[in-house]
């Protein structure tokens, strides 16, 4: 295959992991095909420029993928490099997946001073996170703890936590793996006390539709399982038409024999009314997986999420509780 000339320019956003993220993909390409040469070209985002309001508020799609997918339209950029979660479900016009890489663990954990858990927090704690998915599902678990909106990327977050700003904050853990901050997570959460985001802990490389000889140089970075797994994860937030502003989690795992295990769900904003469902199938295509995903959402909209995402949408806000701050 001949490779692309002068150079191939890969779009990122400037934070420490998005850069980690990109130098991953770059040396996996860097790797596959010998003699690339790889520019990296630092982008802005929305979500990036605006760090003071909820992530809910500032809009619902494209928040930190927008102007990178502006420059692959443009010609600025040939791919950019993202976080999976962040894309939205509906593909863009244009644009289209190239590869999804091999994930990492997809669980969220919990960052505070050696020895604390989320049980033992004292009553009134302030735990800090920008997700409505995790604010929404903290509340149900500790309806005492006060939680405030965090923002800023994973080392500012992390740094507010060892200040005393706050006394701890829920985040990915894969992030906090891959920028060596795993000594800071004090509790990892399983999928059974909390889900995760749709493809959490997957960096996706976006290209131009109509780019085949880029899709064939990514074709051997894409992880078969992973983009199955997201597949479903994914086909079950779109289906529900979920996003920053819906509290919505999904996790699917596979296992021998194909079989693909999905959990899915659907929270109130006070973490009172929860929907969550599961359901396995033999999958053998990102076809299979999506349609597992679609299921999956619909059987969660008859059994009660259809009310609940209904009242989020309209904009009402749970009632107070003590110590809490959903804002």
């Amino acid at each position: 295959m001949s490779l692309p000339e002068p150079r191939l320019r890969v779009g990122t956003r400037s934070s420490r992991l998005a850069l980690w993220q990109t130098d991953h993909v770059v040396e996996r390409l860097e790797r596959t095909w010998p003699g690339l040469v790889v520019e990296r070209v630092t982008m802005s985002t929305l979500g990036d420029r605006d760090t003071t309001r909820p992530l809910s508020r500032i809009g619902d799609k494209g928040l930190f993928t927008k102007d990178l997918e502006d420059g692959l339209r443009g010609g600025t950029i040939d791919l950019a490099v993202h976080s999976l979660k962040d894309l939205p479900t509906e593909p863009p016009a244009g644009l289209r997946l190239g590869a999804i890489l091999a994930r990492e663990d997809s669980r969220d954990a919990l960052v505070a001073p050696a020895g604390v858990r989320l049980a033992t927090l004292p009553n009134g704690a302030r735990i800090g996170t920008s997700s409505l998915r995790r604010q929404a599902q903290i509340a149900g678990l500790r309806p005492d703890l006060r939680i405030v909106d965090l923002r800023g990327n994973v080392p500012t977050r992390v740094e507010k936590v060892r200040a005393g700003e706050i006394d701890a904050a829920v985040l990915a853990l894969a992030g906090l793996r891959r920028l060596n901050l795993e000594s800071e997570v004090a509790e990892i959460f399983d999928a059974d006390r909390l889900v995760p985001a749709p493809g959490q802990g997957a960096v996706a490389v976006q290209i131009r539709a109509n780019d085949a000889a880029l899709a064939s140089l990514l074709a051997p970075l894409n992880d078969e399982t992973a983009e199955i797994e997201t597949t479903a994860e994914r086909a079950l937030l779109g289906f529900l038409e979920g996003g920053c502003q819906v509290p919505v989690g999904a996790l699917a795992r596979r296992a021998p024999g194909n079989e693909l295990h999905l959990v899915g769900l659907v929270a109130s904003l006070d973490g009172r009314s929860t929907i969550r469902r599961d359901a396995r199938a033999v999958v053998t295509s990102v076809e299979d997986a999506g349609a597992l995903g679609e299921a999956l959402a619909r059987d969660m909209l008859d059994a009660g999420a259809r009310e609940i995402l209904a009242v989020i949408r309209q904009g009402v806000l749970p009632a107070s509780r003590p110590g809490g701050d959903l804002s």
